[in-house]
């Protein structure tokens, strides 16, 4: 992208060069270590850890358990399960990569739509490249309105709301705020859902054996949560119900579920690693699962469901296990979110 930097007309020769406006579209993900190192992942896990949208325990009472026992132990542990996933070639993890491509592809689709008035970009909520890096990067190249998409289907104030917080703050260190406008939901989008449901096609026409049912995982959130008036349950159990609907299914051959469980408290149930289990003994040999909440693949699907949650339903009796990639950067999925795009853009470029 070329910037064409000029003087405004009749400014003094001294004033600042201004760039040709654009419009800028950021994405943002949930975020990703540096390294798989003890430091890396401790700083990665005190951000993440330290959000009061994801914990909202009083600081007083969280901080000392979190800094002093949790992050004294932890770092190793998830050390350790990043790097059964990372990506060596490139040294990131797959998150990494995935961001990245479907960054470039929804640029692709941009450009051949809107030519060079677009910026697309990406940055993660937690870790690098850091919201505040990619908003003064959109600003310094010109761009005085930004749409800022979240990529979560399904809105949570653990992510979504997050997200946008950290995109707020970085615009109130702007000395010239762009105009700014913030992507929904899109949980019940029929081109996200059609592209779902085309992954679970390919999938189970690639199995060796037709799975008896399609567990529906979604990153579950303390079930207090949800009685506080956060809508992801209902979003998610839509996606679920939207999805069943354009394959033609039945409640039998389809369930959903919650996963990464995390402290003390009740969850959202059912959770996905004692309900596959449960599946098994109750004669469910083949399984597939799937998880729409994820846009990209990354530790909670390569790691968590892909091994820990496989073994589980192995280790109960289970025979097959197909894990359905997310959609990452497949040609549906970016033509989706170009859809998404180009609907929330409407106004500003038309």
């Amino acid at each position: 992208m070329t910037d064409h930097a000029t003087c405004p007309a009749h400014a003094p020769a001294d004033h600042p060069k201004i760039p040709a406006e654009k419009v800028g579209v950021l994405i943002a993900n949930l975020g990703t270590p540096d390294d798989t190192d003890y430091w890396s992942m401790r700083r990665y896990l005190s951000e993440f850890l330290s959000d009061k949208r994801v914990i909202d325990y009083p600081s007083w009472k969280w901080q000392p358990l979190l800094q002093l026992i949790i992050l004294s132990k932890r770092p190793f542990a998830s050390g350790a399960a990043y790097r059964s996933i990372w990506n060596t070639e490139k040294n990131e993890s797959p998150l990494m990569t995935i961001t990245r491509d479907q960054t470039q592809a929804l640029a692709a689709t941009l450009a051949d739509r809107y030519g060079d008035t677009v910026m697309v970009d990406f940055c993660m909520r937690y870790g690098n490249p850091s919201t505040d890096s990619k908003v003064q990067k959109m600003v310094a190249a010109g761009c005085t309105k930004i749409l800022f998409f979240p990529l979560y289907p399904q809105y949570a104030g653990a992510t979504s709301a997050t997200a946008n917080d950290q995109f707020f703050r970085a615009l109130m260190k702007e000395k010239w705020q762009p105009a700014v406008r913030t992507v929904p939901a899109y949980f019940d989008d029929p081109a996200y859902v059609d592209a779902l449901a085309q992954s679970v096609e390919r999938a189970y026409a690639n199995a060796e054996k037709r799975p008896d049912i399609l567990v529906v995982s979604y990153h579950g959130m303390p079930k207090r949560y949800l009685m506080e008036g956060d809508p992801y349950h209902c979003q998610c159990q839509k996606s679920t119900r939207l999805l069943k609907e354009r394959l033609g299914w039945d409640d039998t051959q389809i369930t959903t579920t919650f996963q990464s469980v995390f402290g003390p408290e009740e969850w959202l149930r059912p959770y996905t690693v004692d309900h596959v289990a449960d599946l098994a003994r109750q004669g469910k040999k083949n399984i597939a699962v799937i998880a729409p909440a994820f846009s990209a693949d990354c530790i909670e699907t390569l790691e968590e469901i892909n091994e820990e949650i496989r073994e589980s339903f192995e280790h109960a009796g289970g025979e097959s296990f197909t894990y359905i990639p997310c959609l990452n950067d497949e040609p549906a999925h970016i033509a989706a979110l170009a859809g998404v795009v180009e609907r929330n853009l409407k106004g500003w470029l038309d």
